[in-house]
């Protein structure tokens, strides 16, 4: 077993604000798709405000973007909840209520096992990504980086762990 779990943020800019009718199903569905999530195997911990999400948290990214950063036990058990749950009818969703993104807005990296990481952390990961790509200090599901405990870290493919539709 590693030392380590893994650590993800995921940004994104809504298309209208967050109490417009545009967004209106995709607030509607954070509780339920949040609470899956807490409940998946794997799942350690997640950035909340009081409300029990992080759409009104300050986001260092900019004005406008909002962020889902989370913890999990390694990247199987993220991408099983990712690509394998209700989360995967939201994730196909997305373009209807974020702007589309030219640059990384996903970011995986190690921490050690019980770190919450801060989101000037996972500012420092997603810039390095984009700067440098996928490396041991930040990386996607696409070219995981093994735990630094561990030997070897299989990809994970979007096509592969989406249930056909």
């Amino acid at each position: 077993m590693s030392g380590y779990q893994l650590a993800q943020i995921n940004i994104g800019r809504l298309k209208a604000p967050i109490d417009s009718p545009e967004i209106a199903d995709f607030v509607a569905n954070l509780d339920r798709i949040n609470a899956l999530a807490e409940s998946a195997k794997g799942f350690v911990w997640r950035l909340q405000d009081e409300a029990g999400n992080a759409t009104a948290i300050e986001s260092p990214f900019g004005d406008g973007m909002i962020v889902n950063m989370s913890v999990w036990a390694d990247v199987p058990s993220l991408a099983d909840f990712v690509y394998r749950t209700a989360h995967a009818e939201i994730l196909k969703r997305r373009r209807e209520w974020f702007e589309r993104m030219d640059e990384a807005y996903t970011v995986l990296w190690w921490v050690p096992g019980g770190h919450r990481p801060t989101l000037d952390e996972a500012a420092l990961r997603l810039a390095s990504l984009r700067e440098h790509g996928p490396d041991a200090y930040a990386f996607t599901f696409q070219k995981p980086a093994p735990a630094p405990d561990a030997t070897v870290a299989a990809p994970v493919r979007e096509d592969d762990a989406c249930p056909a539709t």
